[in-house]
């Protein structure tokens, strides 16, 4: 899963980036209104932390970008103790929930996978596709009932097309979406016809189908049709 984090206070950022990658999701941060913006603009998220005061501008004017250019991420806002309007308009633009300050790290975690749940698993914990079943809750991979072993990436790469199933995936949408936005820097993205490869022949000797198409010239589709 990948987050972004747009949060001034260095200190707070760096707690909750380190716990939440200890949980598995790639974190990325914005720490101004302008990087915010930049950052949305240019990258995709899952899930997207904002807090609403910021270092040159109001949080609440980024929702709409948000709903513009991350139109699948689920948007968690942080608040401050006293700020009931701004919670409330927050959640009347479009957030799905919010959490205030100070919080625990157990309860944001919570209210992140409740939200990718909501958002991206039709509020369940598993997702099946013909004869594959993935538990998001212990990132476990059944395929005919058996489980296959799976690398972190391989796990992160096969959720996302599951995810985004029947859709041509980008081999740049692939490495950003599992390595992170800064990985759109290298020469090519050749390592990732390895981690398909991998994935593929490990579904393959569970008997399971190869749903993973190339697309000449554009990347991949994870597809039965």
């Amino acid at each position: 899963m990948k987050i972004l984090i747009i949060e001034d206070e260095k200190e707070l950022v760096l707690t909750i980036k380190n716990f939440l990658e200890t949980e598995g999701c790639l974190c990325e941060v914005a720490g101004t209104y302008h990087e915010a913006e930049d950052s949305l603009s240019s990258y995709n998220y899952d899930i997207i932390i904002l807090d609403l005061t910021l270092p040159g501008g109001d949080g609440l004017n980024l929702i709409n970008l948000i709903k513009e250019t991350n139109k699948q991420a689920g948007l968690l806002i942080v608040s401050a103790k006293n700020s009931l309007d701004d919670k409330v308009k927050g959640l009347d633009m479009g957030a799905d929930d919010y959490i205030t300050k100070p919080f625990h790290l157990a309860e944001l975690n919570s209210r992140i996978k409740s939200l990718a749940r909501r958002r991206h698993f039709d509020g369940g914990n598993e997702i099946i596709f013909n004869e594959i079943k993935v538990n998001v809750d212990s990132g476990e991979v059944f395929i005919n009932g058996e489980t296959i072993e799976l690398t972190r990436k391989e796990y992160e790469i096969l959720l996302y097309f599951i995810v985004n199933r029947n859709r041509v995936i980008t081999r740049e949408s692939i490495a950003e979406h599992v390595w992170g936005d800064e990985i759109s820097y290298v020469d090519n993205f050749d390592f990732i016809y390895s981690h398909i490869k991998n994935i593929r022949k490990k579904i393959e000797l569970k008997n399971g189908r190869n749903y993973l198409h190339n697309v000449y010239g554009m990347g991949y589709k994870f597809t039965d049709r």
